[in-house]
């Protein structure tokens, strides 16, 4: 509690003693500051400046006149004069009212504060419920946004309008906080907009910021930091500036970073103090860009060694020439009113102007002075609404209250000089354009672009016109260099402008529009090759029916069937002869039949794949050939049987040829061929498949198997294969006219070279024709069994009859006995 009354009574004191300085101590006489009139307008302007901080023993009002002066400040203050004394000789605008007003010079923002309590005093109290003092309806001011941000609450507490031609800070846009604030100078927002567009104008992605370190700076900074969140543009540096700056510090850093680009968002002093230090520390080639509150100065484009930091550019409300004012200013020295008056002054009115000439004053920097001239008409014709004027004559009779001027303010709608007055809802200007300037070699500005404020918010800049430090030629700014087409950006550190670059691999892209640091995968359906920038369509390729290889194969299948029906129909005529009823007697028919099935497979091979056609390019095969596997192997143990094992096993061979046992092994195999298959098939069936592996640019249409479901099913079919060959083999030495066995084994070694060819070929080949060469080995192998098997048959039917008969294969069986027995 005791430190809470502390910090109470030390308030009181600091503000007692602002008051007591408040009391006349300068007996200059001056009417420059002070005009007296119906209705009075305050205004704050820093004449002069205090460049560095003051350390007092204790509260008190500071000298201004002892500070350094601001030309272009002393200029607008001349600008409000000339606004009011213009309005009060006008007969349309407020004709039968005069407007006055107490100007004070706001050299500090810290230590200015009688000039306002004199404002918005009544008989030295300040009483925020009591009556309006002096007739003010508004003040004109502070040049700014720490200056307003001091003084702003103040007025703000009686609704007395303020409106500022400077301080454009985003705060003051909170109308909770700052109801009665209004600026005819565009906002930070605004401007920071403009320079972003610059920076992206000119493809400059790595740039520093050097700012005010106070509310106007620390704004500016963060507004600048939102704007180019999601751009290229990234903030390598960023240094507030204040009087305790260590300028070589900051410059050997920018260089350390490689940056080329400097954006001062400062006042036009803190500005002056900077390139005085840039020359000194012989800073070279970078490019600098201006805000409004310093892009016009006059001083600087003439300093002694500027042309060497580099190019500055800059925005800046366009300089508007005032009719009138030029001679306002001359007749205005002429009076010598600037140190002998016959009027009292208060604190902070006083300025020797002795030393300057009425050029002086008209050629100082531009910038600003017509915000002024347009906040002074704003609350002329707020107050000629007001008053309800009209017909030569505004209603003088009743009582303006600050408020009230408030409410026609915020409904400004006016023209002046080609331009329309008005606010917006945060009283902020939605009027006018800003240029976009140079400082060329003769130490001049020129401007070489605009930007308007109002849709479709165009940026136009003449980079022709631009003297660049590069000998014509725009400077780059950036971290590091663009990739070559075809590479991604890799980040390296914290910044997404310090990348390297990384090359996109087969089957990859990089879109730098969208998103340059992923490299994309194109889809199955296309590919590309390194370094690629986008995706091509992959050639689609499979073998058609009507390929050449195909038209060959599905004949020769064709051929396959007539042959086998001209067998079958050969053996059906000869059934009863030796010949037909030793290769097999009805199981000839089954194994033809089985052949013409399996060659079913081959059409499938054809044609782009479906689900239906992989399913059959194996099943028939599998299927059928399986059953004449199984013939043959009864075939081959029944020729065995009969020659070695049913001497030998007699029991054995009975039981054989009583329960029909050839007919029992051929049905158990075709049923577990076929429940193998169905439970492969249902596990995962063959489905088309997209081979895009083996070959970047062409995707190659065919089946894909599963090995797990599949293999049952070939290891059924490889084992009837080797019980077949044992079984043949073991008849080899079988009387030569009888030996079917002979056949069997020739045809089954046909059968396993073929597919180790085609497992050779397919390791090695992965293209279309893979089907091809498939089904032609599908057809060799059911080709080998009529061909070595059936095919001699027929042609001892047909062209050796005599070896087909009975006495001819009763022979053979008594001589091979004897060779036995012997």
């Amino acid at each position: 509690v005791f430190h809470q009354l502390l910090e109470l009574i030390l308030a009181f004191l600091c503000l007692l003693g602002s008051l007591l300085n408040a009391v006349p101590r300068n007996t200059v006489r001056s009417s420059e500051f002070q005009l007296d009139g119906d209705y009075l307008l305050g205004g704050l302007f820093d004449i002069h400046h205090v460049s560095s901080p003051l350390h007092l023993d204790r509260p008190e009002a500071i000298d201004c006149t002892s500070h350094s002066l601001i030309l272009s400040s002393y200029k607008r203050f001349l600008v409000m004069r000339f606004a009011v004394e213009e309005i009060n000789n006008s007969t349309s605008l407020l004709p039968n009212i005069s407007l006055g007003y107490i100007l004070f010079d706001q050299c500090s923002d810290g230590h200015s504060f009688p000039g306002i309590f004199n404002l918005i005093s009544v008989n030295g109290l300040i009483d925020p419920w009591g009556e309006p003092s002096k007739n003010l309806i508004g003040v004109i001011g502070s040049h700014t946004s720490p200056k307003t941000m001091s003084v702003a609450p103040l007025l703000m507490m009686d609704f007395i309008p303020m409106i500022t031609y400077t301080a454009s800070a985003s705060v003051f846009s909170q109308k909770k906080n700052y109801p009665s604030f209004l600026r005819t100078v565009h906002t930070n927002k605004d401007v920071i907009e403009i320079i972003v567009k610059i920076l992206k104008h000119f493809q400059w992605h790595w740039v520093s910021f050097l700012y005010d370190d106070n509310s106007y700076g620390d704004d500016g900074r963060e507004l600048f930091i939102r704007n180019i969140k999601d751009t290229e543009i990234c903030l390598a540096y960023t240094k507030g500036l204040d009087h305790q700056t260590d300028y070589p510090q900051i410059f050997r850093q920018i260089n350390t970073l490689r940056v080329h680009v400097i954006i001062v968002f400062a006042t036009e002093w803190t500005a002056e103090v900077l390139f005085e230090s840039a020359i000194q520390q012989n800073v070279t080639n970078k490019v600098w860009l201006a805000t409004d509150s310093w892009s016009l100065n006059r001083k600087l484009p003439k300093t002694e060694g500027i042309r060497d930091v580099g190019t500055v550019l800059g925005v800046a409300a366009p300089a508007v020439t005032i009719p009138g004012f030029s001679d306002f200013v001359h007749s205005a020295k002429a009076a010598a009113l600037c140190e002998n008056a016959e009027q009292e002054t208060f604190c902070n009115q006083v300025f020797n102007c002795s030393g300057l000439s009425a050029a002086d004053v008209i050629d100082a920097d531009p910038s600003f002075s017509f915000p002024v001239y347009a906040a002074v008409y704003a609350i002329a014709h707020a107050l000629h609404n007001t008053l309800h004027c009209g017909a030569g004559r505004c209603n003088d009779k009743m009582t303006v209250n600050p408020h009230m001027v408030l409410a026609e303010l915020k409904k400004s709608n006016f023209t002046l000089f080609n331009q329309t007055i008005h606010f917006d809802e945060n009283g902020d200007p939605t009027y006018g354009l800003y240029v976009i300037i140079f400082w060329n070699h003769n130490g001049d500005v020129q401007e070489v672009g605009y930007y308007e404020f109002y849709p479709p918010f165009h940026l136009v800049i003449n980079s022709t016109e631009i003297q660049w430090h590069t000998n014509g030629k725009v400077p780059a700014s950036v971290c590091s260099q663009e990739c070559p087409d075809g590479y991604r950006q890799k980040p390296e550190g914290i910044h997404r402008c310090c990348f390297y670059c990384e090359i996109c691999q087969n089957g990859t892209f990089v879109n730098v529009t969208e998103d340059p640091y992923t490299c994309v995968s194109c889809t199955d359906a296309e590919w590309s090759a390194e370094g690629s920038t986008s995706c091509s369509l992959r050639v689609v390729e499979f073998v058609p029916f009507t390929d050449t290889g195909a038209v060959v194969i599905m004949v020769a299948a064709l051929v396959l069937v007539g042959l086998n029906l001209a067998v079958s129909v050969l053996f059906a005529i000869n059934y009863n002869t030796p010949v037909v009823r030793s290769a097999g007697g009805p199981m000839c028919f089954l194994i033809l039949i089985c052949l013409t099935l399996s060659s079913l497979s081959v059409y499938f091979y054809f044609g782009q794949p479906t689900a239906a056609s992989c399913v059959f390019r194996f099943l028939p095969f599998l299927l059928f050939y399986t059953v004449c596997l199984a013939c043959f192997v009864v075939r081959s143990f029944q020729i065995v049987c009969i020659f070695k094992i049913a001497a030998k096993f007699p029991k054995l061979y009975s039981w054989w040829m009583k329960y029909h046992g050839q007919w029992l092994v051929i049905v158990v195999s075709f049923a577990i061929q076929a429940l193998l298959l169905i439970i492969g098939y249902s596990y995962d069936s063959p489905k088309p498949f997209n081979e895009t592996f083996w070959y970047r640019d062409k995707t190659v249409l065919g089946c894909d198997i599963n090995l797990k479901s599949t293999s049952t099913s070939v290891i059924f079919l490889l084992s009837l294969c080797f019980l077949c060959f044992i079984f043949s083999y073991m008849g080899k030495d079988l009387p030569k006219n009888y030996n079917e066995a002979k056949s069997i084994t020739f045809c089954l070694l046909l059968f396993i070279l073929t597919w180790i060819a085609f497992a050779t070929v397919y390791v090695l080949y992965n293209g279309a024709y893979i089907q091809t060469l498939n089904a032609l080995a599908i057809l060799s192998c059911l080709y080998s069994f009529l061909m070595w098997y059936f095919i001699p048959k027929c042609l001892i039917i047909i062209f050796q009859p005599q070896r087909n008969t009975q006495q001819y294969f009763q022979g053979l069986i008594q001589s091979y006995t004897k060779t036995i027995s012997q």
